[in-house]
């Protein structure tokens, strides 16, 4: 008799076969039992039938409860009526661990109630689709970089100084010298294009950030790739072709997870090539006439704004050209207009917001100088970046593409802190 995967039951149809798992959900019709049973890899519904088992195995059923392990031997067979479409009629029943008093009931619970039980959380059945969603993200994102001839280059997570501001940076002793949480590994791929010519990280970054908003974590993982003699449009390009090869991979794979989530999977299917893009001059504009007269020319966008933007639109729209005073200093000036930088910013559609920005980065080692002067930024700290502009420099590109912000669209979440394992936001570390 084979231990199978739920996944695979398809397979076995009409075969005895043994599952091991946990009871998800039961109900009974006096001499039928359901059992809900689920083992990681999906669901299925077993059926106890009082003439088919043992008096043992039948009075079993008051015996268990939500949570239970358990391994469960029976026949498969395939039910169209089933939302699973088949099901198992149990022969035999083991119990591993006879679990009690589950604090996650089928009733409706609230937000504040489950995080502090995030740890048993992820077992319910909405989560189970996100992260499986989460999963085939990842999988998309490095499967896309892997056959474009990206190479992977890990970026440190200690970093001595700050790459997107100093005044949103978890600072920590490093044998007695500040250190501090990396905000972005952008830096050091701009070091590792020059080697590599196409590169990208992935992991964690860090930002102490003071918000409470449904779009902010404090831990996020981002995916950075950076290109040698790559230009603004080029990393425009390249970013709508990702996101749309991130949606169709997710299309393909994880149409019943979305399911789940009742996400309308029409709009994902329109997301395709080109996309809208607009300068922030015209942003503005638009942002003028739609509800927000007094916002400056010159302010980088907040959320209400990139909302109202992007409601406008059925699919991403780039915003490109941002003012030089609202972005990075490692931003070029463009050359046709002094006052705005070649950078963009990636906005998902539905009001979800910015979920990929990036920049041609300066490449000359005297303006590069000037601007971090103007800013009064430790030079020395960032000697090692000016010497990438005194040996070969090049033109070069990249951006950042937040993971969970673009599963929190994907998935259609009102919140973000569902979209990763444990989510870490303010004043909230637990578990």
């Amino acid at each position: 008799m084979k231990e199978i995967d739920i996944r695979d039951v398809s397979k076995y149809e009409g075969e005895k076969v043994k599952i091991k798992g946990w009871l998800y959900n039961k109900r009974s019709s006096g001499k039928i039992h359901f059992l809900i049973i689920r083992d990681g890899t999906g669901y299925i519904q077993g059926i106890v039938e009082k003439k088919n088992v043992s008096e043992e195995i039948f009075e079993l059923y008051d015996k268990i409860s939500i949570e239970t392990s358990l391994e469960i031997v029976g026949k498969i067979r395939k039910d169209e009526r089933s939302p699973f479409l088949y099901e198992m009629d149990i022969e035999d029943i083991k119990i591993y661990h006879l679990t009690n008093d589950y604090p996650i009931t089928k009733k409706e619970h609230g937000i504040g109630f489950l995080l502090p039980l995030r740890h048993l959380w992820l077992r319910s059945r909405k989560q189970w689709a996100l992260m499986r969603i989460r999963h085939t993200v990842i999988r998309a994102i490095r499967d896309f970089f892997d056959e474009r001839g990206f190479i992977l280059i890990d970026a440190p997570i200690l970093t001595p100084s700050a790459c997107e501001g100093t005044t949103t940076l978890f600072e920590t002793d490093y044998f007695g010298e500040k250190a501090y949480l990396s905000q972005s590994g952008q830096l050091y791929m701009e070091a590792a294009c020059i080697a590599f010519k196409k590169v990208y990280c992935f992991g964690p970054t860090f930002r102490a950030e003071k918000s409470k908003t449904r779009r902010h974590l404090m831990e996020f993982w981002m995916v950075e790739p950076e290109i040698a003699f790559a230009t603004l449009n080029d990393i425009m390009d390249l970013s709508e072709e990702f996101v749309v090869y991130i949606v169709e991979r997710v299309l393909e794979e994880r149409k019943e997870e979305l399911k789940i989530l009742e996400r309308d999977i029409s709009k994902l299917q329109n997301i395709k090539r080109p996309f809208y893009r607009i300068s922030y001059t015209e942003a503005v504009s638009f942002l003028h006439e739609n509800g927000f007269p007094d916002f400056r020319w010159g302010d980088d966008f907040g959320a209400p704004h990139e909302v109202k933007i992007s409601e406008n639109y059925d699919k991403p729209v780039i915003v490109h050209r941002y003012p030089k005073e609202a972005k990075a200093f490692y931003m070029k000036e463009d050359p046709e207009n002094p006052k705005v930088v070649l950078c963009m910013d990636m906005l998902a559609p539905e009001g979800y917001g910015e979920i990929i920005g990036g920049s041609q980065r300066e490449d000359d080692y005297d303006k590069l100088l000037k601007r971090m002067q103007e800013l009064n930024m430790p030079i020395e700290d960032y000697k090692w970046y000016l010497d990438l502009r005194k040996y070969g420099s090049v033109p070069h590109s990249g951006f950042g593409l937040g993971l969970e912000r673009t599963i929190q669209w994907i998935s259609g979440l009102h919140h973000i802190r569902e979209t990763i394992p444990f989510p870490r936001m303010l004043e909230k570390i637990y578990p």
